[in-house]
């Protein structure tokens, strides 16, 4: 049992790199004097990732639930996986709606973990009081990359709406850390 564990961690640790043998094992001359041996080296290639901003036209959520557009800064996230097929452009859109009192989301991190994106927003409420009013709030990137599965995790209280039930809503990013262990943080927003 122990040796398919090992078997699939290997395999995970090799359907997300690029690995090059560049030297070849020597298995140590066995004799009354035993000769050292040489393990192998590999050279190991990661995905580039590049994070820059544009200018982009997008629907912004306002109070009632009116989208209007506005120009804001969308940070683009381009991905360079390794031996990996053709990149498209799409959004990340994470939203979420609150009642009586104004909120904040923003995308704080993503990370790679095999063929899956994990995206970790926080939700901070402000003093703003909007009575019985309902209002959506919403943040976005834009990633360029291989198709890739969406996770998203919010960090904060989850409203009382239908409408957020299509997230997880967790107390802290700690709650979280063991299915981001092995992965590879491609973006980060700028405290």
């Amino acid at each position: 049992m122990r040796y398919l564990f090992v078997l699939f961690i290997f395999s995970l640790f090799m359907w997300n790199c690029d690995v090059d043998q560049t030297q070849k094992a020597e298995m140590p001359e066995v004799d009354v004097d035993v000769t050292e041996g040489q393990m192998p080296k590999f050279d190991v290639d990661w995905a580039d990732v590049d994070v820059t901003t544009r200018t982009k036209t997008v629907e912004v959520p306002k109070v009632v639930v009116v989208m209007e557009e506005e120009e804001i800064e969308v940070p683009v996230i381009d991905v360079n996986m390794p031996n990996e097929g053709e990149r498209e452009e799409r959004n990340i859109v994470v939203e979420t709606e609150v009642q009586g009192q104004a909120a904040d989301i923003n995308i704080q991190e993503i990370y790679a973990v095999n063929n899956r994106l994990y995206v970790i927003s926080k939700l901070d409420y402000t003093d703003q009081d909007i009575e019985d009013q309902k209002m959506r709030v919403s943040d976005q990137v834009v990633i360029n990359a291989t198709d890739l599965d969406v996770k998203h995790y919010i960090i904060g209280d989850k409203p009382a709406r239908d409408f957020n039930n299509q997230y997880t809503y967790i107390k802290n990013r700690s709650a979280i850390q063991d299915r981001l262990a092995n992965g590879k943080k491609i973006y980060q927003v700028n405290s």
